[in-house]
C-alpha cells in the first residue's frame, strides 16, 4: 500500500509491521489513542510472520505461555465479529508424545498445572494415542497429553487481517520507513523519556513507543540505545504431497519435543516444521537439505505413510527467539535504567501462538503498566543478566532454539 506523509506528532509509534507490532497498533488505537503510527521498514507481514506454521496452542509449559495462549486463541475465534475478517483459526487438536519416562514425567507435571486453567488437555495411554492419530505407527509411544481446542492459523490470511483491521480502525501505516531512533529527554540515548523517533522519513513526536521486530528486534533496540537479548535463527518447513491416510481427520497436530519436529494436516498432506539447535544464531532463509533429510527420516519413522510421498513446498524463515524461550513484555531499559514511555516486545518465536496476547498486554503495559491477559512483572528486560541469560526457567514446550544468549559465540547447545 502507498505510505502516506509521515505526521510530526502522534499518541503513539509502534515499530514493526510483524504480527507483534501490528495488533500492538491495533489495541492502542481501540483502547483510544487517536493517533497511532505504525512504522515498518519493509511491508506488513514480509518477515516471519508470512512463513509460519501458523500453529496456536494451549499446552504451554509455563503459566504465562498458557494464559497467553488462552486470550490468543480467544481473540482468533472472536476476529470476525470485531472486524469482518479473521485469521482463518482451525481447532485440529494437538498431541504431545510421550518416548521415555522422563517426558511421561514432565508431561504429566504439565498436566497438573494447566489443568488450574481449565484448557482441556488429558492425558492419553498408548492406545487412546494410537486411536486419536490413526496415521502415527502404532506402539510407539508412552503415551501423551492431549488438547482438542488446539489449531491452526493461516499465517498469510493472519497479515490480511491485521492489515484489515489497522486500515479500519484508522492506525496510520507507514512502509518502506526504517526506525532510526528515540527521541529522549536525556542527553545520550536510552536515558529519560522518550519523546518520539527518528525515521528514515523524519522524527515523529510522540510520547509512547513500542519497539518490536521478531528476530531483528535486537537490532531494533541498538539503534534505541537498549539493549534485548533476542536473536534470531533459521526455521525450515516442509509440506508433503496428498494422501487419503493424511486426511484431517486421521492426523492431529503433533509435537515431537525431543527431535523439534513438529506436524499438522494441510492441503490433504502434511506440514512438518524444525528448528536446528546446533545452528548458530543468525538470518537465514536457506534450506539446509542435509538436516532437512535427518528430519524426514524422524517423520518416516512416525508417520509411515509419509516415506512414500514427494515434497510440494519447502521454505526456511528466520524466526525470533529468547534466551528461555519465553516473551518479552516489560519496560525498555537504557544504560542507566528504564526508558520512561518505550516498551519492548516479543513474542520469543511463537507469534502465531502467543502473538495476540503479548501484542494486547505490551499495549496494556505501554498504557498502564500493567495487563489483564498476563501478569508481565517477570516477563520484562529485568531478567537477564548482563551476558543475556534469563534468571527464569526456560519452557520446557519449545522449539529447539540456541541455548545461549543472542550475539554469543556457540558452544554446547542442548534441546530443551
Amino acid at each position: 500500500m502507498p505510505s502516506p506523509a509521515l505526521p510530526e506528532t502522534a499518541d503513539a509509534v509502534v515499530v514493526g509491521g510483524g504480527t507483534i507490532g501490528a495488533w500492538c497498533a491495533y489495541f492502542l488505537r481501540t483502547a483510544g489513542l487517536e493517533r497511532v503510527v505504525l512504522i515498518e521498514k519493509g511491508v506488513l507481514g514480509q518477515g516471519a510472520s508470512s512463513r509460519a506454521a501458523g500453529v496456536v496452542r494451549l499446552q504451554g509449559g509455563t503459566p504465562e505461555a498458557v494464559r497467553l495462549g488462552i486470550w490468543s486463541r480467544r481473540f482468533y475465534l472472536g476476529q470476525y465479529a470485531e472486524f469482518g475478517t479473521d485469521s482463518g483459526f482451525v481447532s485440529q487438536g494437538y498431541l504431545l508424545p510421550c518416548f521415555t519416562p522422563a517426558e511421561v514425567d514432565a508431561a504429566r507435571e504439565r498436566l497438573a498445572m494447566q489443568s488450574a486453567f481449565g484448557i482441556g488437555a488429558v492425558w492419553l495411554d498408548p492406545d487412546e494415542v494410537d486411536a486419536v492419530n490413526p496415521a502415527l505407527a502404532p506402539g510407539q509411544t508412552l503415551g501423551g497429553t492431549f488438547c482438542a481446542d488446539d489449531g491452526y492459523i493461516s499465517p498469510p490470511r493472519n497479515v490480511a487481517a491485521y492489515t484489515v483491521a489497522l486500515l479500519r480502525s484508522g492506525v496510520t501505516v507507514a512502509e518502506r520507513v526504517a526506525f532510526r531512533g528515540l527521541l529522549t529527554g536525556g542527553d545520550r540515548p536510552g536515558i529519560g523519556r522518550v519523546r518520539g523517533v527518528t525515521t528514515s522519513d523524519g522524527e515523529i513526536h510522540a510520547p509512547l513507543v513500542v519497539l518490536t521486530g521478531g528476530p531483528k528486534l535486537a537490532q531494533v533496540g541498538a539503534l534505541a540505545g537498549i539493549r534485548i537479548p533476542a536473536g534470531g535463527v533459521r526455521h525450515q518447513v516442509a509440506v508433503t504431497e496428498q494422501h487419503p491416510d493424511l486426511h484431517p481427520s486421521r492426523v492431529p497436530m503433533v509435537f515431537d519435543l525431543h527431535a523439534g519436529l513438529y506436524w499438522r494436516p494441510e492441503e490433504g498432506g502434511l506440514l512438518f516444521g524444525m528448528s536446528n539447535p546446533q545452528e548458530s544464531p543468525g538470518e537465514n532463509r536457506n534450506v539446509d537439505h542435509d538436516y532437512l533429510a535427518r528430519m524426514r527420516a524422524r517423520l518416516e519413522a512416525l508417520v509411515p505413510v509419509t516415506a512414500g510421498l514427494g515434497l510440494r513446498r519447502v521454505w526456511a524463515a528466520t524466526i525470533d527467539y529468547t534466551p528461555d524461550h519465553l516473551p518479552i513484555i516489560g519496560p525498555a531499559l537504557g544504560q542507566d535504567g528504564p526508558v520512561a514511555g518505550v516498551t519492548v516486545a516479543s513474542a520469543g518465536g511463537a507469534g502465531m501462538m502467543w502473538g495476540p496476547g503479548v501484542a494486547r498486554a505490551a499495549a496494556d503495559v505501554a498504557l498502564t503498566g500493567t495487563s489483564d491477559v498476563v501478569d508481565t512483572a517477570s516477563l520484562g528486560l529485568d531478567r537477564f543478566d548482563e551476558q543475556g541469560h534469563s534468571k527464569l526457567a526456560a519452557d520446557p514446550v519449545a522449539l529447539p532454539f540456541p541455548e545461549m544468549a543472542p550475539g554469543q559465540a556457540p558452544g554446547k547447545l542442548t534441546l530443551t
